[in-house]
């Protein structure tokens, strides 16, 4: 009898619970690879790669200030706690959702190459390409002025009291989270040898464990000195003039009047209308255009019909991002210096004709750039909203994990190393010349949707961040995810495409996949042509936040392959 009530009630347990088993392996709601639900709030969000430069961030918004303000915060924290991946001494991009005008500002805060170097000079060092580390690949840091550009024009709170937590956190220490542990331990090996990188990085000669305490009082006094002086205190002081001595003496050409005529610039949002969606991106001399060039030829095809992850849908997409990926190659690059015909690149027409060399059945080998009339990356993302309505997109980085290693007396930050993006063949867009901005990997981007803001994302993760905004732009638009699901879900990259830098594109490349794709896709995606493997830690780390204009709610997401945190008030 007792048998019999035991099978009776594990046989009504078992049918209670399958139907959320089967949806949501563990999770009562949501698709199977969601690691939690998304986070919601009304008066506020913030998203950002470490829980630390949330918290801070939400305080500044707490004190009343607004969105502009608590991403500076979150921004400048960072730069303390993931000082492999972003700081001071790095570019910044960001699109603003002002909240008054309902309109969408873009900042290009990217630095300039030396005007003491040129490209006869790297010629003669028997360079085909600038070394990725070391002092020839360092360009002008732009993120300090990108701050203080936000700030003049958008932000509330005094810049003391923004810049006041990260100054904290660099003097009197904080805990070093796991992921960061994991980068900084091959940084000794690496950068060990240079000036000043062990006395600023290391503890005790090593790179810090998980949970030990780091401080870094030379950066607490940089960045004191910052808020005390503003902009100029780096660009025209005591900051720029040792970043000066520093590099001459490290066989470096960035110099004073490099820093000192440094200027940010405000550019206009660019956009595509993605099924009803209109997603804004940056115009070079970034990539944020590749996402878009992507949608518009993505979106010929009826997804509604085609089920995620199957092996159609990968492989439509990585046709789509080979083609793109090769306009990149050629036309990308600093307006300043080349014509860049974006209208046409981004346009519906000039999609549906690329479209065209898509065969569904088969991977292209060497896919061309389309010949156009010319017309006269490691990063850190963050997003940030706020309780009147406005909503920051900013990325930020110094390229490459601890830059170019070079870490100026005293200052506490490293120099990013940006200017190995450029091209040291004549005569192409990316080409190398003094006081040019190169190809740039960092994009933000937004998107609204009937003239309201919708949403604000970014995927960082150097060449392949428009290949994941554009992924989770269809996770969401074509298959109904909500923002931490799009997040959540497998990623797919592709490797092997022509580089702005000269690389040129051989063969089919590889699609690289995380784990969640069925081995009937890899295999018909073999039988396609493709070569496909696995890896790791190359599909970026992404933040969002989502505004219900009919609730007023905002929904926040933070990526699962990070430490970081979403969180509102």
């Amino acid at each position: 009898m007792k048998k019999a009530f035991y099978a009776c009630w594990l046989a009504l347990t078992v049918a209670a619970v399958r139907p959320y088993s089967l949806r949501a392996q563990d999770r009562l709601v949501g698709r199977s690879f969601a690691t939690r639900s998304v986070v919601m709030a009304q008066h506020g969000m913030v998203c950002t790669a470490h829980p630390l430069a949330t918290q801070a961030a939400l305080e500044v918004l707490r004190a009343g200030g607004n969105a502009i303000d608590a991403a500076i915060t979150a921004n400048a924290v960072e730069g303390v706690t993931e000082p492999n991946m972003n700081g001071i001494g790095g570019d910044l991009f960001a699109i603003v959702w002002d909240a008054k005008t309902k309109k969408l500002y873009g900042l290009n805060a990217s630095g300039r190459s030396a005007y003491g170097l040129t490209l006869s000079m790297l010629k003669e060092k028997g360079l085909n390409r600038i070394p990725m580390n070391g002092p020839l690949s360092v360009s002008v840091p732009g993120c300090v002025d990108g701050w203080f550009q936000l700030h003049q024009r958008f932000g509330k709170l005094p810049i003391k009291q923004v810049l006041a937590p990260a100054i904290q956190y660099a003097r009197e220490g904080f805990p070093v989270h796991d992921e960061t542990a994991d980068s900084w331990e091959g940084m000794l090996p690496k950068f060990g040898a240079l000036p000043n990188v062990k006395e600023t990085y290391s503890l005790n000669g090593k790179a810090p464990k998980p949970g030990q305490i780091f401080k870094n009082p030379g950066l607490a006094n940089t960045l004191s000195q910052i808020a005390q002086g503003g902009r100029d205190a780096f660009y025209k002081g005591p900051i720029a003039r040792t970043i000066d001595q520093f590099m001459k003496k490290a066989g470096g050409y960035l110099s004073y009047r490099d820093l000192a005529e440094h200027t940010s610039e405000w550019i206009d949002p660019v956009s595509t209308n993605y099924r009803g969606f209109d997603v804004w991106e940056l115009p070079p001399n970034g990539q944020g255009i590749a996402a878009l060039q992507m949608l518009n030829i993505l979106e010929g095809y009826d997804f509604s019909k085609i089920p995620w992850g199957s092996p159609e849908h990968l492989h439509l997409f990585t046709e789509a991002k080979k083609l793109v990926f090769e306009d990149r190659a050629r036309y990308y690059a600093d307006p300043a210096f080349a014509r860049i015909p974006v209208s046409q690149l981004i346009s519906k027409e000039y999609a549906t004709e690329r479209r065209k060399l898509i065969d569904p059945n088969r991977a292209a080998v060497k896919p061309e750039a389309g010949t156009l009339p010319l017309k006269a990356g490691d990063t850190v993302y963050l997003t940030v909203a706020d309780a009147e309505g406005n909503m920051v997109s900013l990325i930020q980085s110094i390229f490459l994990q601890f830059g170019s290693g070079m870490v100026p007396d005293g200052l506490g930050f490293v120099l990013q190393n940006r200017g190995a993006l450029f091209d040291l063949r004549e005569g192409q867009n990316n080409t190398y010349a003094p006081h040019k901005r190169p190809f740039h990997t960092i994009i933000p981007a937004f998107i609204t949707h009937n003239g309201q803001p919708y949403m604000s994302l970014g995927v960082m993760g150097g060449s392949f961040q428009p290949i994941g905004h554009a992924q989770i732009i269809m996770n969401m638009i074509d298959f109904g995810m909500n923002p931490q699901e799009a997040g959540d879900a497998p990623r797919i990259d592709h490797q092997g495409s022509s580089e702005p830098t000269g690389d040129v594109m051989t063969d089919v490349g590889m699609i690289t996949l995380e784990s969640g794709y069925s081995y009937e896709t890899i295999r018909e995606l073999m039988r396609k042509g493709h070569k496909v493997g696995y890896s790791y830690g190359l599909y970026g780390g992404y933040q969002a936040i989502r505004y219900d204009p009919v609730n007023k709610v905002y929904y926040g997401a933070s990526d699962s392959r990070k430490d970081g945190q979403a969180a509102g008030y």
